[in-house]
C-alpha cells in the first residue's frame, strides 16, 4: 500500500542547551514545500529540556511545534534521535522531513528514511513543488554544476536535508505556533553506540556558522606570522576569523576556520577576503555573502571581480591602516 503522509516537518538541532540557526533555514525551505501543497509545517524539537526553546520558534513562521523530549535524548546520539523521530513519524505520518546538511542531518536522515521506507535525498540548494511533485537542486563541482533531483518516495516520507546557508532564515511573525508535545519511549530503539565525553572549545572565538561578520585570509598574507593581522582586523570588527584551503593546509590555522565547499559554507551580512584569490572551491562556500570586500594585490583574480568593494594594495598596510581608523572611530564614540 502507497504511503499516505501530511505535513512538512523541520527537525532543529539543539546543542547543549544551544538551538542551531539552521532550524529556521528549514522552515523557509519547508514553507515553499507546505504553501505549494497546502500542508502543515511542523518544527521538530528533540533532546533533552528541549521543550523551553520554543517560544523561540513559535514566531519563526511554522504552524506547529512538536516537541520530542527525554533525558534519554540529551546527546546527540544517532540510534537515540533516529529511533525518537522514527516513532513520531510513524505515528503522525509526515509527507516530508527536512533536516539541515550538518554532521547530525547526514547521519540522522538517512537512517529515519531507511527505517520508515522512504527516499532521500541531499544537499538541496533550492526546491520546487510541481503538481504535487517535490524536485531540488543542488550544487557540484564549485557550484559550476547544477543538478536537479526528483524525490520519489511511494512507501514512505520524502527526507531531504538542505545545504547550509542555501535558504535565507526565517523572519518572525505574528502568529504563534501551537506546541504539542509527544511521549519518547527509549525501549523503542536499539542503542549500541555509548555516549563517552564531551570537550568544549574553550577558545572562545566566534563560530563562523552563525557569524555576521568574518574577516578570511589566504596565501596572499606571505606567511603564518602575518596571520595575525586577519585576527586583529577581526578583532576590531567583531567578525569570526575564515581562511582559505590554502592556509590550513600549510598549517596556518586550524581546519574549523576553513570557509568553501571541504569547509564551512557562509553566508554573513559582511565578508572580508583578505589575500584570497578566489578559488571555484572556496567561492561556492561565500559568494552568498551580503557585502564581499576584496584586498588584493591583483585586481584580476576571481575574488576581486566578484566583490562588492575591491581593494588593490599591500594588506600588510592596508589592514593595519584599517584596524587604525576603526579604533579611531570606536575612541571618537566613546568620548562624545
Amino acid at each position: 500500500m502507497a504511503y499516505e503522509g501530511k505535513g512538512v516537518w523541520c527537525v532543529g538541532e539543539v546543542r547543549h542547551g544551544d538551538l542551531s540557526p539552521s532550524l529556521f533555514e528549514l522552515i523557509t525551505a519547508g514553507r515553499i514545500i507546505a504553501d505549494a501543497r497546502s500542508e502543515t509545517l511542523t518544527a521538530v524539537l528533540i533532546g533533552k529540556g528541549v521543550a523551553a526553546k520554543a517560544d523561540e520558534v513559535a514566531a519563526r513562521g511554522a504552524d506547529k511545534i512538536l516537541v520530542l523530549e527525554h533525558d534519554a535524548l540529551d546527546q546527540l546520539v544517532d540510534e537515540a534521535h533516529t529511533g525518537a523521530l522514527t516513532a513520531a513519524a510513524g505515528t503522525e505520518k509526515p509527507r516530508t522531513l527536512l533536516f539541515s546538511a550538518s554532521v547530525y542531518g547526514r547521519s540522522v536522515a538517512p537512517r529515519v528514511a531507511v527505517a520508515l521506507g522512504g527516499a532521500v535525498a541531499s544537499d538541496a540548494s533550492a526546491l520546487t513543488v510541481t503538481d504535487g511533485k517535490l524536485t531540488l537542486e543542488r550544487s557540484a563541482f564549485g557550484s559550476a554544476v547544477i543538478s536537479t533531483v526528483a524525490v520519489n518516495a511511494a512507501d514512505g516520507p520524502e527526507v531531504v536535508t538542505t545545504a547550509p546557508m542555501a535558504f535565507e532564515r526565517s523572519g518572525t511573525s505574528e502568529t504563534k505556533a501551537e506546541v504539542t508535545q509527544a511521549a519518547v519511549d527509549p525501549a523503542s530503539w536499539t542503542q549500541n553506540t555509548e555516549f563517552v565525553s564531551f570537550s568544549a572549545d574553550e577558545s572562545k572565538e566566534i563560530d563562523l556558522g552563525g557569524a555576521e561578520k568574518i574577516v578570511s585570509g589566504g596565501r596572499g598574507l606571505g606567511n603564518a606570522d602575518n596571520f595575525s593581522l586577519i585576527r586583529d582586523l577581526a578583532k576590531s570588527l567583531g567578525a569570526a576569523v575564515g581562511a582559505s584551503r590554502a592556509v590550513v593546509d600549510s598549517g596556518w590555522i586550524p581546519y574549523k576556520h576553513q570557509v568553501g565547499l571541504t569547509g564551512r559554507q557562509v553566508r554573513p551580512r559582511l565578508y572580508v577576503a583578505c589575500g584570497i584569490s578566489g578559488q571555484i572551491q572556496h567561492l561556492a562556500g561565500m559568494k552568498s555573502s551580503d557585502v564581499i570586500v576584496a584586498i588584493n594585490t591583483d585586481a584580476d583574480c576571481p575574488m576581486m571581480k566578484l566583490a562588492t568593494y575591491s581593494v588593490k594594495g599591500d594588506l600588510t598596510q592596508i589592514i593595519p591602516a584599517i584596524v587604525s581608523e576603526i579604533d579611531k572611530v570606536r575612541g571618537s564614540s566613546n568620548g562624545s
